[in-house]
């Protein structure tokens, strides 16, 4: 434990400042603050977490754990894991090709505009492919001009303005209702509900699984 005191010590102190309930104080919990209204508000469902958690194994043997690491808490952005995942178990049973246009495996769930239909997976996977339109009741706009940490060519404008869309797979942003159009795409390519794939194509294979809940 002596060995990894200062590694636990920093992840102790940097947890994030999000209140632990998003019912105490939903103003200040999320990411979606500088949304443009009527997008500025928390969407769930969402739950309760706990405080800073993790283990540490060397050769397979745990050394070290602090927090509550048995616990289910709540991830994010590795959702896009997940969808990175399931394409590649998707090529590998021959129901995409990563050059192969969206609309031409499956019409009709929005990539079927003349500017959506230039769009291939890689594209989506990628987040190149400026595809336009509304998913789940959000728009894309809402994702214009965001800014992400380390983007070496930051966007110009406020989020949430819109801009004029560049070729499919031309230009990079990180765009969440994209990210969500992809999932979509991926639910009619397996015409099964995506957790349950993962759970019995990823999780179940290496012992894992138990309480996952996507």
């Amino acid at each position: 434990m002596d060995n990894f005191a200062e590694a636990i010590a920093f992840s102790q102190s940097h947890e994030i400042p999000w209140p632990r309930d998003p019912a105490a104080d939903p103003a200040h919990w999320g990411v979606h603050h500088d949304d443009p209204p009527p997008f500025n508000r928390l969407r769930g469902p969402v739950h309760p977490r706990g405080g800073v958690s993790g283990v540490i194994l060397v050769r397979g043997k745990e050394v070290a754990a602090w927090g509550e690491p048995d616990r289910a808490d709540q991830t994010f952005s590795v959702a896009k894991t997940y969808l990175a995942i399931l394409a590649g178990i998707a090529h590998s049973r021959g129901l995409l090709n990563p050059s192969e246009r969206v609309s031409e495996r499956i019409p009709g769930i929005g990539f079927d505009s003349p500017h959506n239909r230039k769009i291939t997976w890689e594209h989506l996977l990628t987040q190149t492919s400026e595809w336009q339109g509304e998913c789940f009741g959000m728009p894309d706009q809402v994702e214009h001009y965001r800014r992400v940490s380390y983007d070496p060519k930051p966007p110009s404008g406020k989020k949430g303005d819109l801009r004029p869309l560049n070729e499919p797979g031309t230009y990079w942003e990180y765009n969440d209702v994209r990210i969500n159009q992809l999932s979509l795409a991926l639910l009619h390519l397996f015409r099964k509900p995506l957790p349950e794939v993962f759970l019995e194509s990823v999780l179940e294979p290496i012992g894992g699984g138990r309480d996952f809940r996507w």
